[in-house]
């Protein structure tokens, strides 16, 4: 009988794995459920790539003549599924502009050209929402205001964002929150210059890989915001388990 209290014992005293999943599950889903503002605005940036990869693929996996490799980011818009795409595009946009405010309001050790560098960040959202709304023009046709002002949108997108970085990067490395994203920010903005050079260049050389060069370039962007926005909401987390965490009160 004794062996036998002993053995329920044990296994109240061990949960299982489910149990375990279970309750981490329930911790995540309380601590999303109570968000505060900053967490809000990390949220934002995580959910922008998401959504516009989802997007992307959704509409060119519904295009049989479509080809992720070869045929461009914008070409797909043009196509009878392209609004998907397009509602990607002005998700991601909307939602950078978010996320940069929690940058803004969460990178303490402001230096010189950390304001501006959020500027260009927030207008590199702006950008990428143009893409969306203004739409190119198809190939061998005369140049129309759309595609004019999303051509302009894409020269901007891939110049400002890199600039962005830069300027952010001395205040990114003086702050001990993100100090740890310096190396990869560096990484990034260093790509985003030679990727953003390739995208002028190789359409002369008439590549038949482009779609992925650009598919390249973009996920170089947007992965940055997503680390970062996984980052800003892990903090935001923390803040909020140490404002909660019970305090010992010494009589």
């Amino acid at each position: 009988m004794s062996s036998a209290v002993g053995i329920d014992i044990r296994k109240v005293s061990h949960p299982s794995w489910h149990d375990n999943v279970m309750e981490h599950l329930k911790e995540s889903q309380r601590a999303l459920q109570t968000l505060d503002i900053h967490g809000t605005l990390a949220l934002a940036g995580a959910m922008g790539p998401v959504i516009l990869v989802a997007m992307d693929l959704a509409a060119a996996i519904s295009q049989p003549k479509y080809s992720l490799v070869r045929d461009t980011i914008s070409s797909l818009a043009l196509t009878s599924m392209g609004w998907i795409q397009t509602i990607g595009f002005l998700a991601i946009g909307l939602l950078i502009e978010i996320f940069t405010a929690g940058l803004f309001l969460n990178i303490h050790t402001k230096k010189r050209g950390f304001g501006f560098g959020i500027f260009l960040l927030a207008f590199f959202g702006f950008g990428l929402l143009l893409i969306g709304a203004f739409h190119t023009d198809p190939a061998g046709t005369p140049a129309t205001v759309n595609g004019i002002i999303h051509l302009a949108a894409t020269y901007s997108v891939l110049g400002l964002f890199p600039i962005a970085l830069a300027l952010l990067l001395p205040s990114i490395k003086g702050d001990p929150d993100w100090a740890g994203m310096f190396p990869y920010t560096v990484v990034t903005a260093i790509l985003a210059v030679l990727l953003a050079v390739g995208c002028v260049l190789i359409p002369s050389f008439h590549i038949s890989w482009f779609g992925l060069y650009e598919r390249i370039t973009v996920a170089n962007a947007i992965v940055w915001v997503e680390v970062s926005a996984i980052r800003l909401l892990m903090l935001s987390l923390r803040r909020q388990r140490q404002a909660n965490a019970p305090h010992n009160i010494s009589g």
